[in-house]
């Protein structure tokens, strides 16, 4: 018979799991994970030119973002795993598509703990809180990876002659880069969350209310 078991530990896993797995899904898309050096692209003669910054990601790029809300040219600039900007990058994509693949098959796990707690006799909060730790590892290897191509040809073309590994010139880091870095904290909550998950699901009183013969348990 399936218990479902909701508890105020156990929801906040579940909800910090898909949130992280998301953010992460999201960064990893983005072409906003560098911001150029501001540039005028004047349409015209007696035309006032719009100041735009050009961003660049992992594997794609937008040409315009004008300030004034005018929409941009976006869209990968690799069309093949070999024409990303860098080697440090390919690296860095591959670490992060990986954490990333197992935060959102963790995701999807997570809602189906509303009604099973264990699989083979073991916790499903446990497994699961050693998988987003690994996830966590492999996005924090990622992101460690990434500033080390800063000194390709593309960031150079983006940032200016100056661009060195781990120092980006004249671009300034975009919210994409800050919302994996925040993905990759809070993957490593959800690990230490899931063992207050698995504590509350399986306390005295849960199995109180299983003895009592009912179906669904929620408790704060």
């Amino acid at each position: 018979m399936c218990h479902v078991i909701v508890t105020c530990r156990s929801m906040l896993w579940t909800l910090l799991s898909i949130v992280v797995a998301f953010a992460e899904l999201v960064a990893f898309m983005s072409s906003d994970w560098l911001l150029g050096f501001p540039r005028s692209d004047s349409r015209g003669v007696g035309v006032d030119s719009e100041e735009f910054r050009p961003s660049l990601g992992l594997y794609s790029r937008c040409l315009r973002a004008g300030t004034r809300g005018v929409g941009g040219s976006c869209g990968p600039y690799a069309l093949s795993f070999g024409e990303v900007a860098s080697g440090f990058w390919q690296a860095a994509m591959l670490f992060l598509a990986a954490g990333t693949l197992v935060l959102g098959g963790v995701a999807c796990v997570s809602i189906f703990s509303l009604c099973f707690q264990s699989i083979m006799k073991k916790s499903l909060f446990n497994i699961c809180g050693v998988l987003q730790a690994i996830a966590g590892l492999l996005l924090m290897v990622g992101l460690m990876l990434y500033p080390a191509g800063w000194g390709s040809e593309k960031v150079i073309h983006y940032c200016g002659p100056e661009a060195l590994p781990f120092r980006p010139s004249l671009c300034s880091l975009g919210w994409a880069f800050y919302a994996a870095i925040g993905g990759t904290l809070g993957t490593f909550l959800c690990a230490v969350l899931s063992v207050q998950a698995e504590i509350a699901t399986s306390s005295d009183k849960v199995q109180e209310e299983i003895e009592e013969g009912k179906s669904l348990i929620c408790l704060l």
